[in-house]
């Protein structure tokens, strides 16, 4: 895998805006705690809470420890003091760990945001490192695929090549919807509308990676 864009900022940067972010979002709109979260079927938002808050807990290896009562407010509270631990390590680990958590607990930032009809922040300090968890894992299901590498082009400009060898195809589409197809949000059909030179059929399996599998209707 090769790329050309910024330096990424170190995870533990990231990490408490995910945080700062998700409570700003639901401390402005009480009462939604049982809305569905459409990209992530049959859960609420308070079910997506309560997974950043046992992620948090399973990386400081306080898994099993009981949640607070299922009530927003509370998990919200738990991660932070969670987070202030996991930060501290983070920043000791100088952004040489804990990527994948920071790319999951920003993912589900984005889901919330689509949950509520709030648009994706236009800058965040989890985005780059995120991105580049999410363009590592695709571009080891295109070679694990025997596929052809493929570059990966934002409309803004930045480019990343997936898998190995030479590239045979180029997929361009806006840096929110090119993240989103990386983690499984869009469809079939989505990631085919995207601007591609090759056959897209091609490439489509490698979009199943990981815990991603793209949703079988238009994704948010």
């Amino acid at each position: 895998m090769t790329a050309s864009r910024p330096v990424p900022a170190p995870d533990f940067v990231g990490y408490p805006e995910v945080r700062r972010g998700v409570r700003a979002l639901l401390e402005a709109r009480p009462g939604t705690h049982l809305r569905p979260v459409p990209a992530c079927r049959e859960w609420t938002v308070t079910d997506l809470v309560a997974h950043v808050v046992e992620i948090a807990e399973r990386v400081l290896g306080q898994g099993g420890s009981p949640l607070p009562a299922p009530a927003v407010p509370a998990l919200l509270d738990r991660w932070d003091d969670l987070g202030e631990q996991l930060d501290r390590r983070l920043a000791a680990a100088d952004g040489r760990s804990g990527e994948i958590m920071v790319m999951d607990a920003y993912t589900h930032e984005l889901d919330l945001r689509a949950a509520l009809d709030v648009p994706p922040p236009a800058e965040h300090l989890a985005w780059a490192p995120s991105f580049e968890v999410l363009v590592r894992g695709f571009s080891g299901a295109v070679s694990a695929r025997g596929l052809p590498a493929l570059r990966l082009r934002t409309t803004g400009g930045s480019e990343w090549t997936a898998g190995r060898g030479r590239v045979a195809g180029t997929l361009t589409a806006p840096a929110h919807d090119l993240y989103r197809a990386l983690a499984g949000r869009r469809s079939p059909a989505q990631l085919a509308a995207f601007e591609w030179t090759g056959n897209p059929a091609r490439w489509l399996p490698a979009f199943t990676w990981g815990p991603f599998v793209p949703p079988a209707y238009p994704g948010v």
